[in-house]
Formats: C-alpha cells, sequence, structure tokens
C-alpha cells in the first residue's frame, strides 16, 4: 500500500471526513446491537452438567446468583494438548472484565470439551482466574455447534456459522495445521472444535438462550486485534504471527 503524506491541515480535513464514517459504523453497532436484544428467548430444556472447580454444575449454577450468562466456547478438546492460541489470545483479556460483568449482572465463562484437570493446568500455566467449566462427555458443545464427532466430520458435513460445511475430505493445511501442530494434535481433530460465544438469561427459575455467533462474529471480542486496527500499518498480517504469550522469543 502506498503511504500518503501531508501537512497538518491536510490531515485533519481527511480525519474529519473519516470521523463521520466512524460515527455512521457505531450508531449502526447501536442498531445492531438492540436487535440481538430483540431476538426471542429459547427455553432450555435439556440438563446439561459441567464440571466446575466447585464441583458438578449445571447451566442455571454457572449464573452464579446472576441473571446473565455469557459463555466463551474455548477450543480445547479432549485430544488436545494445551488450548487453541488464537481463543488464548482472546482469552488473554478475560481476567480483568470478567469481574467487571459480575459486578453488572453478567457471568462470563470459558466452557471447552477437554476434562477439567487439563483446563486447569493450563489456566494455571496462562495465569488467568476466570471461571472455566468442562462440557466433557456432554451434549453442550455439539448443541451449540462448538463440537463435531469424526462422523460429522468426514461423512455427513457439519453446521457451523450458520452454514452447512461439507465433509472433510482433503487433508488441512497452512493456517490450521500450525495451530493444530501448537495443540499437539492433526488438524481434522483441531478441527473437531470451533470457537463461539453464547448468551443466556434467567428469569424465573427458567434459563433461556438468546444470543450465539461464531468465526469473525467473535472479531469484537479479539482485544488485540481492535487495537491493531488503529495502529498505522493495521492488522498487517501473513499467517498465524501470534503464539500464546509466554511463548514469545522461543525458537
Amino acid at each position: 500500500m502506498t503511504r500518503k503524506t501531508g501537512t497538518r491541515e491536510e490531515w485533519l480535513a481527511a480525519r474529519l471526513a473519516l470521523l463521520d464514517a466512524e460515527k455512521e459504523l457505531t450508531r449502526r453497532g447501536d442498531e445492531l446491537a438492540r436487535r440481538r436484544r430483540e431476538l426471542p428467548w429459547v427455553k432450555i430444556d435439556k440438563a446439561y452438567r459441567f464440571d466446575t472447580d466447585g464441583g458438578e454444575a449445571t447451566l442455571a449454577d454457572l449464573f452464579q446468583g446472576r441473571s446473565q450468562l455469557l459463555v466463551y466456547h474455548f477450543m480445547f478438546g479432549p485430544d488436545y494438548a494445551a488450548g487453541c492460541p488464537s481463543c488464548s489470545m482472546i482469552a488473554d483479556g478475560f481476567n480483568g472484565f470478567a469481574e467487571h460483568l459480575a459486578q453488572h449482572d453478567v457471568m462470563l465463562w470459558a466452557v471447552s470439551r477437554a476434562p477439567l484437570a487439563k483446563l486447569q493446568a493450563y489456566r494455571r500455566r496462562m495465569g488467568w482466574t476466570f471461571p472455566w467449566a468442562s462440557s466433557f462427555g456432554g451434549d453442550f458443545n455439539a448443541d451449540f455447534s462448538v463440537g463435531f464427532s469424526a462422523a460429522q466430520q468426514h461423512d455427513e458435513g457439519i453446521d457451523y456459522n450458520y452454514r452447512h460445511e461439507t465433509p472433510l475430505r482433503e487433508r488441512a493445511s497452512g493456517p490450521v495445521s500450525c495451530c493444530a501442530a501448537a495443540c499437539g494434535t492433526d488438524a481434522a481433530t483441531f478441527l473437531r472444535e470451533r470457537p463461539g460465544m453464547s448468551a443466556f438469561a434467567r428469569e424465573d427459575g427458567a434459563v433461556y438462550h438468546t444470543y450465539s455467533t461464531y468465526a469473525r462474529g467473535l472479531d469484537g471480542l479479539w482485544g488485540a486485534y481492535q487495537w491493531l486496527d488503529r495502529a498505522p500499518l493495521g492488522r498487517n498480517e501473513d499467517g498465524v504471527w501470534w503464539r500464546r504469550r509466554d511463548e514469545y522469543g522461543r525458537p
């Protein structure tokens, strides 16, 4: 990309024009947030069970007395040796604002299919304190379109991000292989987990599903990218450049 230079006056004129576009984007974002809140609530009748630091818990238990629950579907499958590097980069921001959300009637949890002991060990490694539950052995990930079986992946295809993906017939390469290797597994096993977030509400003793988003719908939660989008060179990336934060500087 060719870089322009100019005077302060030229910069200010261009900046004011950009400001109008930014304000319009903000207004559109406010409208989208309103439309999210207007989605119909779907009552949860299935008795989901999770393993947590405090023992076995239901979905209602995860609210911990709040009326709202946000779940980040963290890619950490039973056969992973470590959590997904991309999900890890997103989760690096959870510690601070999880406490603020809890004080505003919203609980934030990460949920993964790996057994609890694996999640606890990885959380200690990363220095995280936000709550993390294991859905190992249950239907939660499958029901919210972030966990798939080998049969679905190779024979039936999967439904992810509100679209149907055809069966995986070829070996994945590039960024997927890179992330899979970082998790100590192969690409097909890695892709049986997918990222997402889901929102739930509790009212009059009942739990409702209110919203879910996946893939690029998570962009706004990936705090580092929000900063990069405002940096002089933007995202400026070629493939997977990030690592877990304790891996930078390693060969």
